[in-house]
């Protein structure tokens, strides 16, 4: 697996970060210590794009968690895009994919 990068980029709709490796109990906390450095603005939609990672366990799951907390905080939305077929299964199971907009893409997420 790889390790975890996080790559931020601006959109219209508000910031959206690409989630690259693997979201695990060793690399949850950099997404968290991120998380903290994206200001959002009431309105905003925050959308995290999974399409390149490789795996993610129940920390990284928190992790997301801890991401759809912040933006709440904010009065800012938050969506997911791209999921992987794991990950979306592990959404399903515990329920998350119904607190979590899902879009197949970031492009079809920050049109939202």
């Amino acid at each position: 697996m790889s390790p975890l990068k996080i790559i931020t980029r601006d959109a219209m709709t508000g910031p959206v970060l690409e989630i690259i490796g693997a979201l695990d109990y060793n690399s949850a906390t950099q997404l968290r210590d991120h998380l903290a450095t994206i200001v959002l603005r009431p309105g905003q939609h925050l959308v995290l794009d999974l399409a390149a990672m490789e795996f993610c366990d129940s920390s990284g799951i928190t992790a997301l968690i801890a991401a759809r907390n912040h933006a709440h905080a904010a009065q800012a939305g938050i969506a997911l895009a791209a999921v992987p077929p794991h990950t979306l299964r592990v959404l399903r199971i515990v329920g998350l994919d119904q607190i979590f907009p899902l879009y197949p893409d970031s492009e079809t997420a920050t049109r939202s």
